[in-house]
């Protein structure tokens, strides 16, 4: 079966969206296992869906590389809202978007009518442990708590963004080892959905230097749920100010843990190409 696809990507985490209202219907699972592959297919971290919503402007579903859905992307509804809006889909610059995680509202950013960046609304960090969820912790914030991984000892805040999230500061993140480590925490018995693990660096009060590694696709360039849930970390254990750059491995994103107690991630979404594709 053959269909239009368009790649994106932001801050170097890259997705193939597919158009659901113009393309036939997919195995979506199966196909991202396929298409998600680096040398076999187009290659990315995952597949967004542009649907209808009963609900929003838009639906977006995330199909993550292995084939299972994720709740939210950060980098994946700032590309979705690039498209939609590049595309002529809709002619709002502020919209509203359907996702597993509640509606979201990005905000095009123009420069002499061209987009320079995308602006999400995040929505407010979810910090009761039963809700992230983290087993053992009731209705209490996971702040700076024990975690031994593989023998050695850690120290871990937890955040929800719709999907979980395992913070870990480190004196290090470049030369952390996150392949050995990132897998084992992503299935830790502490975590009943299995988690996303951030290992962040505090430059200073307004500068984070964080890698991910990301459930359902492993070491990937950039996280925007993860730089919100990073940031909040950041904030409750007092390290750094509510707003600070967060530096991926594939850019940067600005974050703001603002007073309305929303979290606002601000950062590029670049198209790659375009093409069909057969399955």
């Amino acid at each position: 079966m053959k269909f239009n696809f368009t790649k994106l990507q932001g801050t170097g985490n890259d997705f193939i969206l597919i158009d659901c209202m113009k393309e036939p219907a997919l195995d979506y699972a199966g196909a991202a296992v396929r298409l998600c592959d680096r040398h076999y297919g187009i290659g990315a971290d995952g597949i967004l869906l542009v649907l209808p919503s009963s609900r929003a402007d838009f639906c977006m579903r995330i199909i993550n590389a292995d084939g299972s859905e994720a709740e939210m992307c950060g980098n994946g509804i700032r590309c979705f809202a690039r498209y939609v809006y590049d595309k002529g889909l809709t002619e709002k610059e502020e919209f509203t978007v359907e996702t597993g995680a509640g509606v979201l509202v990005p905000k095009i950013i123009l420069n002499k009518g061209i987009v320079q960046q995308v602006k999400v609304d995040m929505g407010e960090p979810i910090l009761a442990g039963d809700k992230i969820p983290v087993a053992g912790f009731g209705n209490n914030q996971v702040v700076n708590e024990p975690v031994a991984i593989n023998g050695r000892d850690f120290k871990m805040t937890c955040v929800s963004m719709g999907n979980p999230h395992c913070v870990v500061f480190v004196e290090d993140a470049e030369n952390f080892p996150i392949m050995e480590f990132g897998p084992l925490f992503e299935v830790c018995d502490k975590f009943p959905k299995k988690t996303n693990t951030e290992f962040a660096q505090i430059i200073d009060a307004e500068h984070i230097r964080m890698r991910v590694w990301e459930r359902g696709a492993a070491v990937t360039l950039a996280c925007g749920t993860g730089s919100c849930a990073t940031l909040t970390a950041a904030v409750l254990n007092g390290l750094t100010k509510r707003q600070a750059e967060i530096q991926l491995d594939g850019g940067r994103l600005t974050v703001e843990w603002a007073d309305n107690n929303h979290l606002y991630m601000t950062g590029p979404a670049e198209f790659v190409f375009c093409g069909t594709a057969d399955i």
